[in-house]
């Protein structure tokens, strides 16, 4: 009896533990179906400008810096060795202002590779003379045994495989950026995010990385090969985005699927 009342408090715990988490996987799937139906016919929103220290999870970069150097002023001069204009140098260069980053990526790839490998393995062993015992294990074993030929073994292995990659990809944009941060050795950690909304798509561009004050142009520009640590995401969200993307219970198969 208190086997029987042993094993259904176990079931009781697994039949808990499954509800459990079949009641968060409903929830966490009406939680997203909820939040499409609340755009059913509205915009994506726009998110708020706000201070990105201010926000979750933001960090100070800590790079490597070299000893700090002494620069002399020359007195009674008027010039800066720092300016690069006698009058007054336009580009940014403290904590706050903004350049603009130019991204030009023009990305092809053609790769092909094909492997074949085949093998072939036979092994066999035997004793035909152990101390004159030969005849006597003969008697015990079954008939047809062979102490020349005790063992024998062969396997064959052959694996093909075959891959080609071919990818084309052409990104051109603009994007100003905030100076976030001025580094010990000058250098500075850039940040930007733009969003563009058109009808019902939403498209959001990100940059981090960090830049020297001397790449950048006259035009306060600078090229997005000049940036150090770059991180670049171009997406969406929306229809179009919606529509591309796998349905839950298809992703959800895919995760637990081993085949």
């Amino acid at each position: 009896m208190r086997k029987q009342n042993k094993n259904w408090v176990e079931l009781s715990k697994k039949a808990t533990l499954a509800a459990s988490i079949a009641l968060s996987l409903t929830m966490s799937g009406c939680a997203g179906i909820t939040d499409r139906m609340s755009r059913i016919g509205v915009e994506p929103p726009l998110s708020t400008i706000q201070n990105p220290n201010a926000q979750k999870g933001y960090q100070q970069v800590s790079m490597p810096m070299p000893p700090a150097e002494i620069s002399n002023t020359a007195p009674n001069s008027l010039w800066q060795p720092a300016r690069q204009t006698f009058f007054k140098d336009q580009r940014a260069h403290k904590v706050g202002d903004i350049v603009t980053v130019t991204i030009s990526i023009d990305d092809e790839a053609d790769m092909k590779n094909k492997t074949e490998r085949t093998r072939t393995g036979q092994e066999a062993a035997g004793v035909p003379h152990l101390l004159g015992f030969e005849g006597t294990v003969s008697k015990v074993l079954p008939s047809g045994f062979d102490p020349a030929n005790l063992a024998s073994a062969s396997s064959t292995s052959t694996s093909t495989g075959d891959g080609t990659l071919k990818r084309t990809e052409t990104i051109r944009l603009k994007l100003a950026a905030t100076v976030m941060q001025v580094l010990p050795n000058g250098n500075f950690v850039i940040k930007g995010q733009q969003e563009v909304r058109v009808n019902f798509e939403l498209r959001e561009l990100t940059l981090r990385g960090i830049i020297r004050p001397e790449d950048i142009l006259n035009t306060n520009s600078i090229s997005y090969d000049k940036v150090a640590e770059a991180r670049i995401s171009y997406g969406g969200k929306g229809t179009m985005s919606d529509i591309q993307q796998p349905r839950y219970g298809d992703q959800l198969i895919d995760a637990i699927s081993p085949f």
